[in-house]
């Protein structure tokens, strides 16, 4: 229940008796020999401090894992040291805000146990500070906790299940996985934390410019995208027929598969949902492209189902990296009714990408304006898309559509 944030920039914390303790210091040398040789001899401390920590009658948390308490201490950056309460009035808030932003985070109820750090402190501090300054609302700061919260407790489970797990092998006889887990965490935490860093900047930088390029400031907040669903073919059954290590493997192969295409050609992926990925883009061309590569990878694997994609193009409301609204219930409804293996779009999508010349509106129209080309002496239009409209039908929710089945178009035709 903290926040991974010591805020002094010293590298040191208070120890037990309140003098300072110099947290572990990052690793200059990134080689695997140094990497292989400090983890055994980090090993061999964490061994041998736990066993003094386990004798000694004095310790406060005796009755926990002293291992995963120095484990904890190692990520935290400083010890446990107040309630809920000390660390509310110590950061100057109210219990009840506190307690709001440590459940928006994602964090339990602790009652009034000593389970909080100064990192705790130092984080509510900040959030109160935001607020008090006029720079967010306290509605906003809460929103940030959550949607903090919410990304990066998926990112430590997926860290701590498939790559911590994979690493702590013991390499010696009579050694637990927890024995191992401390050096390898010390050696690591100092890499992965710069990394990650380096990625949010990098994403925030990204979405910064999309946000400034908006042509007004209602676009902000409420744009114009081209949304897509893409949805393996007969999940359930497979559900029902396949080991669950099989499923996991397949589940991840295509949420692997759907993420590389989608940032590859420029769009985003907004969500997975293990048989489902839905993504946006701000150009109908870069979303017809990313549909098509999709159907096309996946078709080419025989480890995967049949797949169907839908989008729709229109106003979407974007909340803390998800997106809502009309149009991406509409894609969701196309995906539904998608043929195997085939994208649907909807009337809004077809009309922008005919405006934009990336598909003609018929093959009248291309003929027409091949014809025009040629009596000018110029190169006729290169449509990379094709538009089939299908038979209008209701759907639940929207009325009755007119969908258009979108495929690739043969230029020399």
């Amino acid at each position: 229940m903290t926040v991974d944030d010591t805020g002094s920039g010293t590298g040191e914390h208070p120890g037990a008796d309140g003098e300072p303790e110099r947290a572990a210091r990052p690793v200059d040398d990134s080689s695997p020999a140094r990497y292989d040789s400090d983890a055994r001899a980090a090993t061999r401390t964490s061994r041998a401090d736990a066993h003094d920590r386990l004798d000694d009658p004095d310790d406060p948390d005796e009755e926990h894992d002293p291992l995963a308490l120095r484990l904890e201490q190692l990520i935290l950056g400083a010890e446990r040291r107040y309630t809920p309460f000390q660390a509310a009035r110590s950061a100057g808030v109210s219990m009840e805000l506190a307690s709001r932003f440590w459940r928006a985070m994602g964090f339990a109820d602790i009652g009034q146990a000593k389970a909080l750090t100064e990192a705790d402190v130092l984080a509510l501090r900040r959030l109160a500070g935001l607020v008090e300054a006029g720079l967010l609302s306290e509605a906003m700061a809460v929103q940030v906790a959550r949607s903090t919260g919410q990304t990066t407790a998926r990112l430590a489970e997926w860290q701590i299940d498939s790559f911590l797990e994979g690493l702590t092998e013991p390499p010696e006889p009579g050694m637990t996985r927890t024995e191992v887990t401390y050096p390898l965490v010390e050696l690591l935490l100092p890499e992965l934390e710069e990394f990650i860093v380096y990625v949010w900047r990098r994403q925030l930088a990204a979405a910064t410019g999309r946000v400034v390029q908006a042509a007004d400031d209602e676009e902000m907040v409420d744009r114009r995208l081209a949304v897509g669903f893409a949805d393996l073919v007969g999940f359930t059954r497979l559900t029902r027929r396949m080991e669950e290590e099989e499923l996991g493997e397949l589940v991840e192969a295509f949420e692997t598969t759907a993420a590389d295409l989608v940032a590859a050609h420029g769009g985003r992926l907004i969500k997975t949902l293990g048989d489902e990925v839905l993504y946006a883009a701000d150009d109908a061309g870069v979303a017809a492209e990313i549909a098509l590569r999709l159907i096309e990878t996946m078709a080419n694997d025989e480890t995967m189902p049949e797949l169907r994609v839908g989008i729709a193009f229109g106003t979407v409301t974007t909340r803390m990296g998800d997106v809502f609204g009309t149009t991406v219930n509409l894609a969701s409804r196309l995906t539904s009714i998608a043929p195997r293996d085939a994208v649907l779009v909807d009337g809004a999508f077809a009309e922008e990408l005919v405006r934009t010349v990336e598909a003609p509106a018929s093959e009248a129209e291309a003929a027409e304006a091949a014809a025009a080309a040629e009596k000018e002496g110029e190169e006729p239009p290169l449509y990379r898309f094709a538009l089939q409209p299908m038979w209008q039908r209701p759907v639940r929710g929207l009325g009755v559509i007119e969908p258009w089945l979108l495929t690739r178009r043969n230029p020399t035709l």
